[in-house]
């Protein structure tokens, strides 16, 4: 079968980068529990509108609430950074690709950094 290969093909290295069942599996997953963590959060937002910005501290300062909304952003972030790196492995074909995709792990770490840092001091009553 390999007769059938163009040689270019094998001198450039081109075919599959063995990693693309985990990303469609892991982009897939944090998909899915962000519809049963998102629908939480919003049922929880929608909940706190109606008592202002007391109740919604408090409820977030609950330890299941704290841990869930943890949970919802982390996943989301993870979710976006898959999705975005996605975007620009398909459309970004020049040398800005590589420095695009550590630019896209930082943005969305330093946000799921910040979101768990606001909820754990929420959570800790500071």
């Amino acid at each position: 079968m390999s007769e059938f290969r163009n040689p270019l093909k094998t001198a450039l290295g081109l075919g599959s980068a063995k990693y693309g069942v985990s990303h469609f599996v892991n982009q897939r997953l944090t998909a899915i529990a962000l519809v049963f963590l998102g629908l939480y959060f919003l049922g929880l937002v929608i909940c706190g509108a109606q008592g202002g910005y007391d109740v919604v501290h408090g409820a977030i300062a609950h330890p299941v609430n704290a841990v869930l909304v943890v949970a919802f952003v982390v996943a989301m972030c993870w979710h976006a950074a898959l999705g975005v790196q996605t975007v620009i492995e398909d459309y970004v074909h020049s040398g800005w690709g590589i420095a695009l995709q550590i630019l896209n792990r930082f943005v969305f770490a330093v946000t799921a950094i910040a979101g768990v840092f606001a909820v754990v001091r929420i959570a800790l009553g500071n």
